[in-house]
């Protein structure tokens, strides 16, 4: 069997590190963000659909070696390379590779993907990734099964390997579709298990969805129902709980879970605030945010710059 796609990639762009979304992950910093095509799954409500639904090689650009991706990465004072636009276990050889040659160069390597992967790959894919985000779509197998073609509970043993057998840090993505996974129940059950499960430091994003791909007919997902789950998050223990793809402060901002400090305050993708030291302690009380921190904040900001390999 070859990979077809090594080497070759559907875009390169340097973007803030909060877009994967990763909060606390050395946040502020810049990612340089690529992928490849296709997909091993069949979500019809993909937000990627041109990239991750592709299977037309005119869709990929000029050829990239490992060693051209460290290296850009290093003269774009990039903090870290992410594997996302469509999903990285499917070109695992290739993002490999690349994460091998960017950790030589001392560039962090972040994983976008929706944690469904045979078990003796996925210990050979976390092994070289420092970061991860997982889009876990519901928590009900018959969504998994009838939009996806795939099945809840081998995601759920990814998120379960990642806390227990690695060192990885991971944070978790919810994609809220209106009447499809936005339940109160469906919520509640999801976050006690993480909880439960993973513990209550692990990040939860709870993300607006818009209509594309084969889900046209669904409206966009109201602010309400992204603010409803996190504060389900809360409260079921969820320390760190999000809202993504909507304007909503109270949803972008850290707050320290001892004293209820703002630690990090987001306009978007934008730091406008930073109360931690610079190993991640809130400076009102001490107690350690959850998460990677080296210095002080980044200062990306909500650039997104693309890259071209000539």
């Amino acid at each position: 069997m070859v990979l077809t796609t090594y080497g070759r990639s559907s875009g390169f762009c340097i973007d803030p590190i909060e877009k994967k979304p990763l909060n606390h992950f050395y946040p502020g910093t810049p990612v340089l963000s690529f992928g490849t095509a296709g997909c091993n799954l069949t979500c019809k409500f993909c937000q990627n659909w041109d990239i991750s639904k592709s299977r037309e090689f005119d869709k990929l650009q000029a050829e990239a070696t490992p060693e051209m991706i460290a290296r850009a990465c290093v003269q774009a004072k990039c903090k870290s390379v992410a594997f996302t636009y469509n999903d990285p276990v499917i070109f695992l050889e290739y993002a490999v590779d690349v994460a091998k040659a960017c950790r030589a160069q001392g560039i962090k390597t972040v994983a976008v993907t929706a944690g469904y992967i045979h078990a003796e790959a996925r210990k050979e894919f976390f092994a070289h990734m420092d970061a991860v985000n997982v889009d876990l779509k519901s928590f009900r197998e018959d969504f998994y099964h009838t939009l996806c073609s795939a099945h809840l509970n081998d995601v759920l043993e990814t998120l379960v390997y990642l806390k227990h057998q690695t060192n990885v840090w991971f944070e978790i993505t919810d994609l809220l579709i209106p009447g499809e996974n936005d339940g109160a129940d469906e919520i509640d059950d999801m976050t006690k298990w993480v909880v439960r499960e993973l513990g209550v430091n692990v990040p939860m994003h709870f993300s607006a969805f818009h209509p594309d791909w084969k889900m046209q007919d669904k409206p966009r997902t109201p602010a309400q129902t992204l603010i409803r789950a996190r504060e389900i998050a809360l409260a079921n223990g969820v320390r760190y709980a999000y809202t993504g793809n909507v304007h909503h402060e109270e949803g972008d901002t850290t707050y320290c879970h001892n004293c209820g400090a703002v630690l990090i305050k987001r306009d978007w993708y934008e730091l406008s605030e930073w109360h931690l030291d610079h190993d991640g302690h809130c400076l009102s009380c001490g107690t350690k945010c959850a998460g990677c921190f080296d210095g002080p904040a980044g200062s990306w900001g909500r650039k997104r710059v693309p890259l071209r390999f000539k």
